[in-house]
């Protein structure tokens, strides 16, 4: 499918695709889908982008902000809908909790994060019907092509990095080491688990910090980036064969692993102020890593930050959404830290949405290819049909 245009001015402005962004509907998401600048880069590309008035206001963007660079600030959220092509959001369908469907007309392309192994069946179904095209980001294939375009791994650092200032913030002790008149402070002691993109941003964090870092990650390939960071990588024993995807994620274990893992972990966990767990299976609960007994067996005051509590957490005490004291120690299962740094969320977000859509574009227009590697794995429906079944079977960690 082709959205045609001439940049030159061949056709008029009203025959130039139009990028709309309408404000976040999901509770709690302060991130904008398109920011100002990179609005500036799509506009200066040839394309067109009108904003629901107030649609970045929780980023910190006003409209005149927008209207500065070139776009059209409109009122209503349904002239955004009726006037678009293409509708970019953070969080819609399955990702974003709301029951109702956004008003998408006939043909247009949503890009974002779609939620595609929560959403409904039926809303599939009314997409196809309405012929939309929708691109669900979270599938962005992992390849050297598709890093700029790669919204997973820009949210996964963000959340990496807030997780270790979070826990900072809430250990009441220093993470650095202090030599004073009054004694040595010694640094405290900081346990990630999980190595992908959010754990590695948390070790980095911790470190700079002046925490003294410990990690672990199933897959022993991870070790070398451990240990670039400055932190030591922590061996269980435990057999890791076969624990990485083709698309280098952990692979899913079964009980019996996480079981050993959990028993071969206690000592470590017990000698921590510190525990921050980073594992997510895609279309899968997070598996349970950390059990009620062995925060318990933490010291009071030590901190738990679980980044696998949108998927129902890594550690057994936890409370999706919320921060709960077990045993003396404080809990946090906040689901979208991403949303709690939405300056800089918001502006990695936008990027990588401009980088898909101008990969999008082929000689002055917007094509939807499906032989392309990137729009066959993350188009869910297109000219009428289903054409994604989810990927519910895609094992994996992020």
């Amino acid at each position: 499918m082709r959205y045609g245009f001439i940049p030159d001015g061949g056709l008029s402005p009203a025959m130039r695709p139009i990028i709309g962004v309408p404000a976040e509907r999901a509770g709690g998401e302060t991130r904008v889908a398109m920011v100002p600048p990179t609005a500036k880069r799509l506009l200066d590309r040839g394309l067109d982008v009108c904003v629901q008035a107030g649609a970045g206001a929780r980023s910190d963007w006003a409209d005149a902000a927008y209207r500065a660079v070139g776009c059209t600030v409109l009122e209503d959220r349904e002239t955004v809908f009726d006037r678009a092509d293409v509708i970019v959001q953070v969080r819609t369908l399955g990702a974003d909790g709301v029951d109702t469907l956004d008003p998408y007309r006939e043909g247009q392309i949503v890009v974002g994060l779609l939620g595609p192994y929560a959403i409904e069946n039926d809303v599939l179904e009314r997409l196809a019907d309405r012929r939309v095209s929708a691109f669900a980001l979270e599938l962005i294939p992992r390849s050297s092509r598709a890093q700029s375009m790669d919204v997973l791994t820009s949210m996964a650092s963000v959340a990496g990095y807030k997780a270790a200032v979070m826990a900072a913030e809430a250990l009441p002790k220093l993470f650095p080491m202090q030599m004073t008149a009054a004694g040595t402070v010694r640094p405290a002691e900081v346990f990630v688990v999980g190595a992908g993109v959010a754990g590695l941003q948390a070790i980095a964090t911790a470190k700079r910090l002046g925490g003294s870092v410990q990690a672990y990650d199933v897959r022993p390939e991870v070790r070398e980036e451990v240990e670039s960071l400055g932190a030591d990588f922590v061996e269980l024993g435990l057999e890791t064969e076969d624990t990485t995807d083709a698309g280098g994620y952990a692979r899913a274990r079964d009980e019996d692993f996480y079981r050993r893992q959990r028993e071969e972990m206690a000592a470590v966990v017990a000698d921590v102020d510190v525990l921050i767990t980073a594992a997510a299976v895609p279309g899968r609960p997070a598996p349970e890593l950390v059990s009620a007994a062995m925060v318990e067996g933490m010291a009071p005051g030590s901190v738990v930050v679980d980044l696998g509590a949108e998927g129902g957490g890594n550690c057994e005490p936890t409370v999706p959404g919320e921060t709960v004291e077990h045993a003396g120690v404080t809990v946090v299962g906040e689901t979208n830290l991403p949303a709690t740094v939405h300056g800089t969320a918001s502006q990695l977000f936008s990027n990588n949405v401009a980088n898909f859509l101008t990969a999008l574009l082929v000689d002055g227009e917007l094509v939807v290819d499906t032989a392309d590697e990137v729009v066959d794995a993350t188009l869910l429906t297109h000219e009428g049909t289903v054409r994604n079944a989810l990927r519910r079977d895609q094992e994996g960690a992020t």
